[in-house]
């Protein structure tokens, strides 16, 4: 109800944001991050998950949970590579938004602000 309400699309999936774990601290930050992919959450990780043996659950954690939850995960080392990672995917939410393109920004004064509210 939050993101309908802010007029950013009418799910969690929907919104310009990504959640990043570039390290691991302990297994927390598996649990906290596969919480953000359930929830709709572009979400990259920057070490390898304990998941390379199993190719039908690895293929489910990265693509099948996107299809369900619309949120997924991503594996990405290099710290810049990760932030791109992140970038892109943001900018890829912000266009299916219409708020990719900049538009003129107006500093208001409280008098002008008022008035909006009237």
């Amino acid at each position: 109800e939050v993101v309908k309400a802010g007029g950013l699309g009418n799910d969690i999936q929907d919104l310009p944001a990504a959640g990043s774990a570039p390290e691991w601290m302990s297994e927390k930050a598996i649990s906290i991050g596969h919480y953000f992919v359930s929830s709709g959450v572009y979400t990259v990780f920057g070490y390898h998950l304990p998941t390379t043996g199993a190719p039908v659950f690895q293929n489910y954690l990265f693509e099948e949970l996107e299809k369900l939850y619309g949120g997924m995960w991503d594996l990405e080392a290099d710290p810049i590579k990760h932030a791109r990672k992140m970038i892109a995917h943001i900018d890829k939410k912000r266009k299916a938004l219409g708020i990719d393109k900049a538009r003129e920004r107006v500093l208001m004064d409280m008098a002008d602000r008022q008035k909006l509210e009237a």
